[in-house]
């Protein structure tokens, strides 16, 4: 573990590093996966400070960024790279930004209950955050070769539209962005969210063969497989118990819990 500044930068093995943010409340976790040929970065984190450079210390090779949802705390420092992914069903907040949602509400949350000060460079009146047209659109099922290294895309709807899960099929690791993490609840409460889909995203993830560790975008950082086994029986019981709607409130299961 090496700690740059704001950020904290950990090897989870010689070419797979997270980038974590650990002095904001949500504790956010960012991925840079090195292949032969190019490497893939999962998310971009809060925007606080600036992630190309600590990336550009890592590789030198060609930075393709893999978004798994359009949430604030996952798209910060899209900005400071060229080539952007995005499922379809979040490109419209992508581009033109999630609507209802104000900016003096993201300013506010970007910096509250924070564990450690703020980079000098930082200005939360300049805040904006990122707006642009993606490089291109992720499918589900899509395989994706960094040499050497495949991830293979899954559409996990709920917690948003085109919320996105990335297995790496090459060391087992799966990145679930914000479908599963633990220590606090996973959410879908908003009207912008979808209760049912995500009891289903969480179903679908519980069937995925191989996989040696699950990596959320928050709190802890590497969860193990065991995790989605809970999950699918987590979402078999909220399925069968008519609770995969709104309004139901918070359910806790081993290992983690959802709010709807």
């Amino acid at each position: 573990m090496k700690r740059q500044d704001w950020f904290t930068v950990e090897s989870i093995d010689p070419t797979t590093y997270a980038i974590s943010e650990y002095g904001h409340w949500e504790r956010v976790h960012s991925f840079l996966l090195l292949g032969s040929r190019k490497a893939a970065l999962i998310d971009t984190g809060l925007g606080i400070d600036d992630l190309k450079r600590i990336t550009d210390g890592l590789t030198g090779l060609p930075i393709d960024v893999l978004t798994t949802h359009v949430h604030t705390d996952h798209i910060g420092s899209h900005g400071s790279y060229e080539r952007i992914y995005v499922h379809e069903a979040d490109r419209d907040w992508l581009v033109n930004g999630i609507q209802g949602l104000p900016l003096e509400r993201i300013r506010a949350d970007l910096v509250r209950d924070l564990a450690q000060p703020l980079p000098d460079a930082f200005r939360l009146e300049e805040f904006v955050p990122y707006c642009g047209e993606p490089a291109g659109l992720l499918a589900d099922g899509e395989a994706l070769d960094l040499g050497g290294r495949s991830l293979r895309v899954i559409h996990t709807p709920g917690h948003s539209p085109g919320h996105l899960c990335f297995f790496d099929e090459t060391h087992g690791y799966l990145f679930t962005g914000d479908l599963l993490y633990d220590q606090a609840p996973v959410y879908a409460f908003y009207p912008s969210t979808c209760p049912a889909d995500l009891v289903d995203s969480l179903a679908r993830i519980s069937r995925i063969p191989g996989v040696t560790r699950v990596f959320g975008s928050h709190h802890t950082l590497g969860l193990p497989p065991g995790l989605l086994r809970e999950a699918g029986e987590a979402a078999a019981f909220l399925r069968r118990s008519g609770l995969d709607r709104f309004g139901t409130g918070l359910h806790r299961f081993p290992g983690f819990s959802v709010q709807f």
